[in-house]
């Protein structure tokens, strides 16, 4: 395998982990590992300038008051380095509470939290039930090289939990990164799951979600040195396959 290293900068970790998402990048770790790939791991934080110098960008969920300090953090101090890595087609993954930041706004409240504005999409934290439960949700469009599962190239299905009470909206132009199969996605009623622009990625499934969607980590790390994911050397997910069937099950799928 190619002596290639996954350079990978992590946002706020020790803010906006609050589902085990850290999980995330142990499995890009790993999976790099397994295949002689090197793997690089940056940790940024509040008041620290961000570096447009990686292969991908990670920035999970967090607490309310941890979301407000990381959203006021990154659009004044990280937001440029951000936007251009996005332009050059870095691999830029937020999830849950990462996902509303990357967006353009989140109203909770009378108090609105900017967002960088790389995905068209504004959360609003409603009254009422938050939205919780396992979830599947198909991806909308296909993946392009995503490995075969029962179906056409690239047709798969992405596995875990979902806990928010945001409601989040696609603007016109906006594509989804998935439609919903079980659960109840960006706001309980339009089907829609995440946003997706390029190789930049929203969404609401954790759990975490990389180590449930093995397929889905092999793609991103793909995709962020430049290949396709058949070019990636095969492994044995047998206990990979069986945690994704596992969340398929629980899920009612």
């Amino acid at each position: 395998m190619s002596s290639s290293t996954l350079r990978v900068c992590a946002l706020y970790p020790e803010l906006m982990n609050i589902y085990a998402d850290r999980g995330n990048l142990l499995m890009l770790e790993r999976r790099c590992a397994w295949r002689g790939i090197g793997f690089q791991l940056t940790a940024t934080t509040l008041e620290q300038q961000l570096r447009d110098e990686h292969d991908l960008y990670y920035i999970g969920g967090g607490q309310d008051a941890d979301q407000l300090r990381c959203a006021e953090d990154l659009v004044h101090c990280k937001a440029p380095a951000l936007r251009a890595a996005a332009g050059r087609g870095a691999i830029v993954l937020g999830v849950c509470g990462g996902y509303q930041l990357l967006g353009h706004h989140y109203e909770i409240a009378d108090e609105r939290i900017e967002g960088v504005g790389l995905l068209d999409v504004v959360t609003i934290r409603a009254d009422g039930e938050r939205l919780i439960g396992n979830i599947v949700v198909e991806l909308d469009p296909p993946l392009r090289g995503a490995p075969r599962d029962g179906g056409e190239p690239g047709e798969r299905l992405v596995v875990g939990f979902e806990n928010h009470a945001g409601r989040t909206q696609l603007g016109a132009g906006q594509a989804p990164f998935a439609r919903v199969v079980r659960g109840r996605g960006n706001d309980g009623h339009s089907g829609f799951e995440g946003a997706r622009a390029g190789n930049v990625i929203g969404t609401y499934v954790h759990g975490p979600l990389l180590p449930k969607n093995a397929w889905l980590c092999d793609w991103l790390i793909a995709r962020a040195l430049g290949l396709e994911p058949d070019e990636l050397a095969a492994l044995d997910d047998t206990l990979e396959d069986a945690a994704h069937a596992n969340a398929l099950h629980a899920a009612g799928a």
